[in-house]
């Protein structure tokens, strides 16, 4: 699903044709996603011009003068700018036309994600999450804090969204293998000198997964409707039975976490 890079290079993807770009039309095709499309956003959007765009999570916010249009693009959806004449495909759920000739599109085979209007800051999918990555208040000090009274794995916890959003299986497994820590090992039983490497580790490989415009899984694409090339440098994810390239002696191991996929190397991990 697309995670925190892929909805970021999303943004990117985005802003630049649609900041202070007027909604001419706007044609939803189909409301039922994961959440029912409100029935009044066409009315809503129509005649606003967009003032900004901006990435909460793995949420992305696109700013009106009288309000946000949130989205998130569940386990398979797109948001993706194309000429108006283009004809839509099947699951193009929304179109949102803009004054300079683009559609700004939603594709969303699964229908698992959803579009919702803001009024305000305030909302369900927003409200009691944890820091950015990124962001100088996620250190290892906030890390190791946190962590002492949590004996679920080290890796349950960095992907608890109201410990740290957005650092989901893939770049778990990444960073997990960067800071040399064990995916399951206790969280609480982490030292902070590791949660000092695993805070590290976690900014660069999000860092540069947005670098390279994400993680290319199944078929999606950024807002510019290209794909992202993170996976040519998985480490660990998705190699299961290969040879570990770093020690190049041991062959990587996968095990099932809250049936998600992890694999790590016995020997690096410890």
């Amino acid at each position: 699903m697309p995670e925190l890079p892929e909805v970021e290079t999303t943004r990117r993807g985005i802003q630049p044709h649609i900041v202070g770009r007027k909604v001419t039309a706007v044609t939803v095709r189909d409301r039922r996603l994961r959440w029912p499309i409100c029935d009044d956003l066409e009315q809503r959007l129509e005649g606003a011009s967009v003032l900004t765009t901006r990435r909460r999570a793995k949420y992305l916010l696109i700013d009106f003068e009288t309000g946000s249009l949130l989205v998130h693009l569940g386990m398979s959806g797109s948001l993706r700018l194309v000429a108006e004449n283009e004809q839509p495909r099947k699951h193009d759920h929304v179109d949102i036309g803009l004054d300079n000739g683009f559609l700004l599109r939603y594709h969303d085979p699964r229908r698992f994600g959803s579009m919702h209007w803001l009024d305000d800051a305030s909302h369900m999918l927003l409200d009691h999450l944890g820091p950015e990555p990124l962001s100088t208040e996620f250190s290892a000090d906030y890390l190791y804090r946190t962590s002492r009274k949590r004996s679920a794995p080290v890796k349950h916890v960095i992907m608890d969204a109201k410990v740290v959003v957005g650092v989901g299986n893939i770049y778990a497994n990444e960073a997990l293998f960067m800071a040399g820590i064990r995916p399951d090992r206790a969280a609480n039983k982490v030292s902070k000198a590791r949660y000092e490497l695993l805070v590290e580790a976690i900014k660069q490989v999000l860092a540069t997964a947005i670098e390279v415009g994400g993680t290319t899984l199944r078929d999606f694409v950024g807002g510019d409707g290209k794909a992202g090339y993170f996976a040519q440098s998985l480490q660990v994810y998705g190699r299961a039975g290969e040879l570990c390239k770093r020690c190049k002696d041991q062959t990587l191991r996968e095990i099932r976490q809250s049936n998600r996929s992890t694999v790590f190397c016995p020997s690096c991990q410890r």
